[in-house]
């Protein structure tokens, strides 16, 4: 599917026989978490019954695993090595339906996760290298696509048989050997943070950002409440006074907020970590039942993105004195899905797409423009395949001028990205964020350009929705745009280098600069 193919939502980790993650190929940075959780899961209900070389296992659920939400379909195999059993292969990647109330899986309005799409614990799709056909035709059955959605798993189901034989090969006649390094390795990487952690200040830190609102009560703002207690080399991130857990999907659980505290680190202590279980240990996380980083079962997760860049950049910010590293806010993250039955082949068909936009402004640079931000590294998919693929024309792919927040450093810019229908009739589902809460700029630096999502109905006078939508219907010659936030800056603006100024202007980046003593537009957090 092109969300995998050409976004490349997916990430493949190696683990030990225990569940904890050996190595991880970093696509998406929360999956770190996520791999761990599911993997456990596995464990715990098949480990009695034993693990046959060939076996493979799916798993998407929230809270029986760790899986940031249902299209998070995980695919884990056990790894085998001279007949002992020594680990895992997993890939996760995201499907484009898995069922539910509207294409894509993903309603805003969802009340719980059942509303969701369907929910697989840890299940046995191949015993010893054949498949249990019958399971399959249960997924099947669970899918608006099933052929696509069957073949990313058989894709996933490769991966992970590729990742099988490498190991094998390099454990040869030694595969005690080959544990012992990996596990070295994870403690290299759990002392290099410690010595890390060491060298900052002690201290109580803190730091809050919010997030639009949860789909539901579009009136309430939700809030990412962090401190950091740090002494000697223990760091701990509290998270107890977030927001009470959401009636709409916005919440994400533990797993996701530890791998999102982890990727954090990460970017604070060196970019070049090896990512692996000594990362995840060495720091420890508090959280509290029934807030939004711990919903309680059965609370709704699908919108799971926004809330975790609102944490992250709350633990940028309460970690900025320690590290002397800062970042001012950016574009966060966002998807849009427009399904129905294609007009040339009458099949149905789910378009399903990720954005970034801005990213915040850094002390030393501008923010880049139109790109991913955080922990979220899926491409945006090409017109051309998009045009190919599915009944959309891009009207637009442009740069919005001035949405790059003013400052010393300019934030980056966001973009607008337009599609006109040419199918009959077409559903569309939109998350979004940063709508009303406008990416923060520091130091002086001024805020970001919110987002907006735009409709057109032939013939008709634009209408500006909110920052999530789901079922939408539109039909042949409306059109949607989606126009995503542009970065905060950072310093005074008045301070901004006059040739990177002529520069933005002559590249149309810039039309209008703040004029000495005009004041920034105020934006929830901005006093924080």
């Amino acid at each position: 599917s092109s969300v995998i193919r050409e976004s490349h939502d997916a990430s493949c980790a190696l683990l030990d026989a225990s569940g904890r993650v050996l190595a991880q190929h970093v696509v998406l940075p929360l999956h770190l978490g996520a791999f761990t959780e599911c993997t456990k899961a596995v464990i715990a209900r098949y480990e009695k019954e034993g693990f046959e070389e060939g076996d493979g296992f799916f798993i998407n659920h929230p809270y029986h695993g760790g899986s940031p939400h249902a299209p998070d379909l995980a695919v884990i195999t056990p790894i085998f090595a001279q007949g002992r059993h020594i680990g895992f292969a997993a890939t996760m990647a995201h499907k484009n339906d898995i069922g539910g109330p509207v294409p894509g899986s993903c309603p805003t309005t969802a009340r719980d996760v059942f509303a969701e799409g369907i929910q697989l614990p840890p299940v046995r799709f191949v015993r010893a290298g054949q498949v249990v056909q019958e399971v399959v035709d249960i997924l099947r059955a669970n899918t608006r696509t099933p052929d696509l959605v069957w073949g990313d798993v058989r894709g996933q189901l490769g991966a992970c048989r590729l990742g099988e034989r490498l190991v094998q090969e390099l454990a040869g006649d030694q595969p005690e050997v080959l544990l012992q390094r990996a596990h070295a390795n994870a403690e290299l990487t759990r002392q290099r943070v410690l010595k890390t952690i060491a060298s900052w200040p002690d201290g109580v830190y803190r730091a809050v950002r919010y997030v639009d609102h949860d789909g539901m009560d579009t009136k309430t703002p939700l809030r990412l409440s962090v401190q950091v207690i740090k002494e000697a080399d223990r760091l701990t991130f509290d998270l107890t006074d977030c927001h009470p857990q959401t009636v709409g999907p916005a919440n994400i659980r533990p797993p996701l907020a530890r791998a999102a505290a982890a990727f954090v680190l990460t970017c604070l202590i060196d970019p070049n970590l090896s990512i692996n279980y000594g990362l995840l240990e060495s720091f420890a996380l508090r959280t509290r039942p029934g807030t939004i980083v711990d919903p309680r079962y059965p609370a709704p997760v699908n919108t799971y993105n926004p809330t975790v860049h609102a944490l992250e950049e709350a633990l940028f910010a309460a970690l900025s004195p320690l590290a002397e590293r800062r970042v001012a806010g950016g574009a966060g993250s966002r998807s849009l899905a427009v399904s129905g039955r294609h007009p040339q082949t009458g099949e149905p068909f789910v378009m399903y797409e990720l954005f970034g936009g801005g990213s915040g402004a850094r002390v030393d640079r501008d923010g880049v423009n139109g790109t991913t931000v955080n922990h979220t590294n899926a491409h945006i998919a090409p017109i051309e395949i998009i045009e190919s693929e599915y009944p959309v024309r891009l009207v637009k792919f442009e740069l919005i001028p001035d949405s790059g927040g003013p400052g010393r450093q300019r934030g980056g810019l966001g973009f607008r990205r337009e599609y006109e229908i040419l199918a009959d009739e077409v559903r569309v589902n939109v998350r979004s964020d940063k709508h009303i809460v406008a990416p923060l700029g520091l130091d002086g630096g001024w805020p970001g350009r919110p987002g907006r999502l735009v409709v057109q109905r032939q013939g008709g006078a634009e209408e500006v929705l909110g920052s999530r939508v789901s079922d939408l219907i539109l039909r042949r010659g409306d059109h949607i745009a989606l126009e995503v936030p542009g970065g905060g800056g950072v310093g005074n603006p008045e301070e901004r280098d006059p040739a990177l100024l002529e520069r933005d202007r002559r590249f149309g980046y810039v039309r209008h600069w703040p004029l000495p003593g005009e004041t920034a537009p105020l934006t929830l957090g901005s006093s924080e």
